[in-house]
């Protein structure tokens, strides 16, 4: 059903538990992926990004996966923090759409997928500044839709919800996570490969017509 033969693939946060069940899939399907770790989108100067990206060949498919979260409410926030979460999960995926966007656009062809949240759409106490950046880069995703649809490219949005992942366990403790596992109907978090699938299809020859959305992957956590 897939083949990314040929296909130059960025993923970015591709070590993290859902950015590298998607680098494998990727992999799996014959594409020549590249893997980046957090670092490529932890810069903190906008040069830094651009200068690796141009050491990158042309890129077909861009997984913009890379992000982190800190969880404190408003008054506990530091400015810093902050600022690192807008770089990272925001600033960074828009310089590196703008960046693969010129061969996409020189080819008429291409597809990019942000990895956001479903505390993009939904939130809960704590979540200020990781629900404020993956809010934004579903905005962003719509934009970019409208702007390179003429192009033929497709950018498309997925969020997941609770998802089996080192990020999940290092910020959540086991009670937390058991609270937040009874209120998803499913009754279980995700696996990485259950993301990955997604995206796959999103990326692949079969998605011809899909373009500004945000998939929400949650087990029904987001409706009830």
């Amino acid at each position: 059903m897939f083949d990314f033969s040929n296909k130059n693939i960025l993923v970015t946060g591709g070590t993290g538990g859902i950015g590298r069940a998607i680098a494998a899939l990727f992999d799996q399907f014959k594409g020549n992926v590249i893997v980046t770790n957090s670092k490529l989108a932890d810069f903190k100067y906008t040069e830094d990004i651009i200068t690796l990206l141009n050491e990158l060949p042309n890129i077909d498919i861009c997984v913009n996966c890379a992000g982190i979260n800190v969880i404190n409410e408003l008054h506990n926030i530091k400015e810093e923090d902050f600022d690192d979460i807008m770089h990272v999960n925001v600033k960074a995926p828009f310089l590196i759409s703008k960046h693969v966007a010129e061969h996409m656009k020189k080819q008429k062809n291409g597809k990019i997928v942000n990895v956001s949240s479903i505390w993009g759409d939904k939130t809960i106490s704590g979540r200020l500044c990781y629900t404020t950046s993956k809010s934004a880069l579903i905005g962003m995703t719509k934009t970019l839709a409208v702007e390179l649809a003429k192009y033929n490219i497709q950018v498309n949005t997925i969020s997941p919800g609770f998802t089996n992942t080192k990020l999940t366990r290092s910020i959540l403790s086991k009670d937390q996570i058991n609270e937040l596992v009874s209120k998803v109907p499913m009754g279980r978090m995700a696996d990485p490969i259950e993301i990955a699938r997604i995206v796959m299809f999103l990326c692949s020859k079969q998605n011809t017509y899909i373009t500004g959305q945000n998939i929400i992957v949650d087990g029904g956590f987001s409706i009830t």
